[in-house]
Formats: structure tokens, C-alpha cells, sequence
């Protein structure tokens, strides 16, 4: 570890905290209808779509209006991927997209998962780049955002389950804030190197007369959405390690930001709403603490090394000349430092991209973006998914607390009883049930086992690496695991839509619950949710769920593998 690789880091944290109020009262007023300089166009749609934007629609129908759009979206995309060889803006006479593979990546982009198991610039048309996987970045985030902000009303509101319009917080979503900070995003990454054209690909001779082809393509427009919208799926195979899509220093640490700027502009826009700004800060602490330990573990990790290796006569040791640590699977241009924050941040949210391979991280390292998953990307987390994500885990530490001294629990003065917890916990339980039991399936099924390409704990790690990365809609992978058969197509398929829609159900119920909540006023034994205490405690509950569900899955995996590593022996 070195005095730079800690500088970047602080340096990224600082930016995050200086951007959080600013994105977050942006955001409040996007959503609170201020903001209407797109007035006329946004009058239009409603109009061509038959949708009324002053419709204050109950839980269950905002819940089946964004079903529906999920559903119907998700079958265009597959139609278009089945017959893109039929379809124009297909220059390479890129084949249909087969059944299985339209259908996991239909439902992945769908669910901002945007897992890939196809190489993008060899699989799919610039009709299917551009506009099918395009539109879900754009309006798969803007569903996210619609969620959380749904929840935010249900606590600040008495509205007899009513918790706004679906439509509305859509649509406002993908005009007033995905779309205007895309392309203020994609001009920088233009202007930084980024390709962005519809030309052919370009074949180059080598100095050494080899010939390469150069891929081409709109990739600065799909760049930006893919981080602003936590979507992380890569134009390239190699994603934000590939020089067209992240060129320089500036491109990566602008991806970084971009990752994390509207989660944590989210947690402040609650504090507005529901008139307490201290608890906003509250949960944003909470969410730094565990980020900041994930980092530091990570950057831990790799900087050491690997002490097979180091037996070997690698040199690990970092000196002015020579990076070390482990650099396997690394860009030469980011080194340890910003491949582990970056892995951190991908994996805290739930965005995906990377720009280095998580597969040929350390144990330990590896298992730090394992983890981030599976504490339910609560560490600002997905746009949207992460806020209401860590309200869950908000609501289970108040009720905790007022177990503690045994009075009804309460949160922000709603009482918190059996109806909302039934709710947090099917969200709770969702999660691990979808990651564990298709991981357990795969790793006593053949076809789940022949798709490996490393035995041993480290195999076990790419498998449940792959259903935690689709389950928490991430998209990242240990990319030892060949996910493009039919039974990973069909497997991680589902399990991005279980832990999209599975999840966002119970989520949409306790907003409406909520907002069927009279507010009582606080009282001497009322919890306060503003203390140092609450941050402990919600930092608590956050790891002792995740502690008690995954850890005898990582101590088969990742833990094994690195006291193997330290012993000196390899799997």
C-alpha cells in the first residue's frame, strides 16, 4: 500500500460526500414535480401513453403498473435479440441472439442486472446496442429510483396506502435526471477519448504485421448510463478495463463518482422528505463505515500479494520501479489501488462494470466484492435498490431496538408492527433463498459443474460469486465460470428476476403500509435514530444478517482458499 493508492482513495470519498446534497436536492425536486423545463415534452408522453400524471395510485396498482412495463419491455427486447439478423443497423451480420441467451440477457437488463454472457462487440447489432440494452439502462434505473422514492412517501405521508404514480415517477426519472446528467457525462467521456460513432470496425496492422481488428461503435452514450444508472454493462467484453470505453485517469475516477453520486444523493433526498436531515446523514455514515472497511480490506489484500507467488521469485514488493503486490488480471494503468476501490465501489452499488478481473483477485480480495453483495448491496447500493434496501434494514434495527426496552417499535413516527416486518423479512429472506439454492444446485448438478474451470473452494467461489452478482442485479462475475449454456442462461435469468421483482413487491407493501400509518408524536422511550447508536446498531444488524447466512458458504470457498494460499498449496 502506498501513500498515492490511500490519497486517490480519500481524495474519491471526499468528492462523494461533496456531491451527495447537491444530487440529493436535485433529485427531491425532480421527483416533487419543481423542476418542469421539460414540460411541454413530458405533457406529450402522457398524452400518446393515455397516462395521468395527478393519478395518486394505491400500493398494489403502482406495483402492477410497473410489473407491466417490466414485462412487456423485457418481451420486446427478446423479440428484437431473436431477430436482430433480420433488422437493420446490423453492418457485421451479427446471427440472432439464440433463445436461451435473448432470454437471460432480456431479463438482466430488464432488472439492471446487465450480467453479460456474450462478448458485446461480436454478439450484438448497433440496433440492439443502441436501442433495446440502451432503453433499459435508462428506464430499468429510473424504475429503481421510482421504487425508493415510493417508499420515501409512504413514510412521510398518511395517504391510505397511496403512495404516487408510477408513470409520473417514471417517466420524470429518465427525462429530469438519467437523461440531461447522461449527456453531460457522455460529452466529458467524448471529449476524454471515449469512441462514439456507427462506423465499421477498423482493421490495423501491428508493428509486428500482425493485423487486429479494432471495434467500433456508440460506446461514450452507453458509458455514461451505464454508471449514473448502476447498470455496468460493458459494450466490450473487458468493460472499463478496455481503452475505448476508459482511456484515462480522469475516465476512471468520473466513472467511480458517477457510480456512486445518486445513491448517495438518494439518502439525502430522504432526509428532506421526511424532515429529519441528521437521520439522512445517520444512514449515509452507516453506509461509509462498511464501504470505507470494504476498501481498506480489499486494497489490503492485493497490495500483499500472493505469497505463492512471492516463493516463486515474483517480486510483490512495491518499490518506485515496480508496482507490486498482485497484479494479475489488473490495468497497468489503474494499478492496485483503483482496481480495488473501483471493485469496491462496482459491488457496493449495484453497477457491475469493472475495470479489472474480480476472478484473479487474492482470496480476500475477491471475497470483499463477494461480501458487498451479499450484505444486499446496502452500501449506497443501486440507484434506488440501495436506498430501499438499507430502509429495510432501517425498519429491522428500530424494531430491534424497541424490543430492546420493550415497546412497540417505531420509525420516524410510524409504529412499525407485524404487517411491516412480515414484509422486511420475505425481503430478507428472498435474497439468500434465490443466492444459496442455485448455488446448491449447481454444484452437485453435472451441467452446473462442467461449466467450471477451476475446481477446488475457488470454483465453488465462481458459482456462488455468479447467483449472488444476478440476484443482487450487479453483474459482475469470477469469469472462470462458463456462463453461457443453457443452464446458466436459464438459471442466473431467473434469478435476476427474483431478485428484482421478488424483492421490489414486498418493498412497494410496506411503502403502502407505512403510508397507512398514523404519526404519533415522539415520546421519552422513542428510539433515536440520529446517534452514533443507531449507526452501530444498523452497521450490526447489517453484518450479523449477512454473517449468519453466508458465512459457511465463504468458508468454503474463499476462506478455504486463503489459508491454502498462505500454507503455500493450490487447488
Amino acid at each position: 500500500m502506498t501513500a498515492a493508492g490511500w490519497l486517490q482513495i480519500l481524495l474519491y470519498s471526499a468528492v462523494v460526500l461533496a456531491v451527495t446534497r447537491p444530487v440529493g436536492v436535485y433529485v427531491v425536486n425532480v421527483y416533487d414535480g419543481s423542476f418542469r423545463w421539460l414540460a411541454p415534452l413530458e405533457r406529450a408522453i402522457y398524452r400518446v401513453c393515455g397516462i395521468d400524471p395527478n393519478e395518486d395510485q394505491h400500493w398494489t396498482r403502482y406495483a402492477a403498473s410497473m410489473l407491466v412495463f417490466s414485462a412487456v419491455s423485457m418481451l420486446a427486447t427478446y423479440v428484437v435479440l431473436r431477430t436482430q439478423h433480420s433488422l437493420p443497423m446490423n453492418p457485421f451480420g451479427r446471427a440472432a441472439v439464440p433463445a436461451r441467451q435473448a432470454f437471460e440477457t432480456a431479463s438482466s437488463f430488464t432488472t439492471n442486472t446487465n450480467w453479460q454472457s456474450y462478448s458485446g462487440e461480436t454478439t450484438m447489432s448497433y440496433l440492439s446496442q443502441a436501442t433495446q440494452l440502451a432503453f433499459h439502462n435508462f428506464v430499468s434505473a429510473a424504475t429503481g429510483v421510482a421504487i425508493a422514492i415510493a417508499l420515501v412517501r409512504g413514510i412521510a405521508r398518511h395517504s391510505a396506502g397511496r403512495i404516487g404514480n408510477f408513470w409520473t415517477d417514471l417517466i420524470r426519472g429518465t427525462l429530469y435526471l438519467f437523461v440531461p446528467a447522461s449527456v453531460i457525462l457522455a460529452l466529458f467521456f467524448v471529449q476524454q477519448g471515449v469512441i462514439q460513432n456507427f462506423h465499421a470496425y477498423i482493421t490495423a496492422t501491428t508493428l509486428e504485421g500482425g493485423r487486429q481488428v479494432l471495434a467500433m461503435g456508440p460506446v461514450a452514450s452507453q458509458e455514461a448510463i451505464k454508471q449514473l444508472g448502476t447498470n455496468g454493462g460493458g459494450f466490450f467484453n473487458a468493460n472499463s478495463a478496455h481503452p475505448f470505453e476508459n482511456p484515462t485517469p480522469w475516465t476512471n475516477f468520473l466513472q467511480m463518482v458517477a457510480i456512486f453520486a445518486i445513491p448517495a444523493g438518494l439518502v439525502y433526498a430522504l432526509g428532506r422528505v421526511v424532515g429529519n436531515r441528521k437521520h439522512a446523514w445517520a444512514i449515509w455514515t452507516a453506509m461509509f463505515v462498511l464501504f470505507a472497511g470494504g476498501v481498506t480490506t480489499a486494497y489490503w489484500a492485493e497490495a500483499r500479494g500472493n505469497p505463492i507467488h512471492a516463493a516463486r521469485g515474483v517480486d510483490v514488493v512495491t518499490t518506485s520501479a515496480n508496482p507490486g503486490g498482485n497484479m494479475e488480471g489488473k490495468e497497468v494503468r489503474f494499478g492496485i489501488a483503483n482496481s480495488a476501490l473501483y471493485a469496491t465501489i462496482t459491488t457496493d452499488a449495484s453497477c457491475g462494470c469493472v475495470n479489472s478481473m474480480h476472478d484473479s483477485f487474492t482470496p480476500i480480495g475477491g471475497l470483499v466484492p463477494l461480501l458487498n453483495m451479499q450484505l444486499g448491496e446496502v452500501i449506497f447500493g443501486g440507484v434506488g435498490a440501495g436506498l430501499y434496501g438499507m430502509l429495510v434494514m432501517v425498519v429491522l434495527t428500530t424494531f430491534i431496538a424497541g424490543l430492546m426496552v420493550g415497546r412497540t417499535p417505531e420509525y420516524l413516527g410510524k409504529k412499525i408492527q407485524s404487517r411491516e416486518i412480515r414484509m422486511a423479512m420475505l425481503y430478507v429472506l428472498l435474497f439468500p433463498a434465490s443466492i444459496l439454492l442455485l448455488s446448491a444446485v449447481s454444484v452437485v448438478l453435472p451441467v452446473g459443474l462442467t461449466a467450471l474451470n477451476n475446481a477446488g473452494p475457488h470454483g465453488l467461489s465462481e458459482i456462488l460469486y455468479a447467483f449472488t452478482s444476478t440476484t443482487a442485479n450487479n453483474g459482475s462475475a469470477f469469469a472462470g465460470l462458463a456462463g453461457g449454456t443453457y443452464y446458466y442462461n436459464t438459471a442466473l435469468g431467473m434469478a435476476a428476476l427474483t431478485g428484482r421483482f421478488a424483492m421490489q413487491v414486498p418493498i412497494l407493501a410496506l411503502s403502502g403500509f407505512l403510508a397507512e400509518r398514523r404519526v404519533v408524536p415522539e415520546s421519552a422511550g422513542t428510539f433515536p435514530i440520529t446517534t452514533p447508536l443507531f449507526v452501530v446498531l444498523l452497521i450490526g444488524v447489517i453484518l450479523i444478517l449477512g454473517a449468519l447466512t453466508f458465512i459457511p458458504a465463504l468458508a468454503l470457498g474463499p476462506v478455504a482458499e486463503h489459508l491454502a494460499m498462505n500454507a503455500g498449496r493450490l487447488f
